[in-house]
């Protein structure tokens, strides 16, 4: 599976959530290629998923079932949540 992180410049925010990424599908043995990226890189990438903030959402133009908007993209809890019913739904 290759999970993209995405925020406006490609490092910051979207490296964070990687690293949150990386380490919930560790704590639950799922393995995925995770990658940060900015949001004019993402079209033309191969995906499984999208993790973005809810700012991005009028700015990429992906199927719904192949993204997931985050409130708080500090929130372990919040991307926890949704990544697992991603992949729950998904796998």
């Amino acid at each position: 599976m290759k999970i993209l992180t995405v925020c406006g410049m490609g490092f910051g925010t979207s490296l964070m959530v990687k690293m949150t990424i990386d380490d919930i599908l560790k704590e639950v043995g799922f393995k995925a290629d995770v990658e940060a990226s900015d949001i004019g890189s993402v079209m033309g990438r191969e995906f499984d998923l999208i993790v973005t903030s809810n700012d991005m959402e009028n700015q990429i133009s992906v199927s719904e079932d192949k993204i997931i908007y985050l409130k708080n993209m500090t929130s372990k809890q919040e991307i926890k949540e949704k990544l697992i019913t991603f992949l729950n739904n998904n796998n």
